[in-house]
């Protein structure tokens, strides 16, 4: 048996698997990170303005301290479930794509990441809505294989699928070497 150095892989196992491919020879890099368009914080935005110029008024102006107690905690359950967890989830959902791949996070206290491989995606579709085309967003719809990857308003989304489809093509246009 012949002995192996840890650091260095044997000529056995590079037979066995060949040569490394030309693309990965190429570092990662990354294109553009992304959330969704900004649009989406307006209502919590608007939701703690207005909670908190309610609990100005009313908390302190009512007779009884039981009920400025309740207005005050009212409030600001109002404020945690209609401003702060929207824009909470707005942060933890990112979207970065790279020389490679595409990469979904999402999630506050479970983490999920969903990683699209660019030599998968045969297509890439783009859709604005009257309301999108206003704001400069729209949805991205990524083919890849028998499954579809939603990216919902993306902001400039036709600089992004453009984006998509270029990675895309020099992913696909590099002929491994094997």
């Amino acid at each position: 048996m012949a002995s192996r150095d840890s650091g260095v892989p044997s000529a056995d196992f590079d037979a066995a698997l060949g040569p490394v491919p030309a693309s990965f020879s190429r570092p990662e890099i990354v294109v553009v990170r992304f959330r969704r368009h900004g649009s989406r914080l307006v209502l919590p935005v608007l939701v703690l303005v207005a909670v908190a110029a309610a609990t100005g008024y009313w908390v302190g102006g009512l007779p009884n301290a039981w009920m400025n107690i309740a207005a005050a905690a009212g409030a600001a359950l109002l404020a945690l479930l209609f401003g702060i967890v929207p824009i909470l989830i707005w942060l933890t959902r990112r979207t970065t794509i790279t020389t490679r791949r595409i990469i979904l996070r999402s999630g506050f206290f479970v983490r999920h990441r969903t990683e699209v491989m660019l030599a998968r995606v045969r297509e890439v579709k783009s859709s604005r809505t009257l309301a999108q085309r206003m704001r400069g967003s729209g949805d991205v719809v990524l083919l890849h294989g028998i499954d579809r990857t939603v990216l919902s308003d993306v902001p400039g989304s036709e600089g992004s699928s453009m984006r998509f489809r270029n990675s895309a093509n020099e992913t696909m246009s590099t002929p491994p070497v094997w």
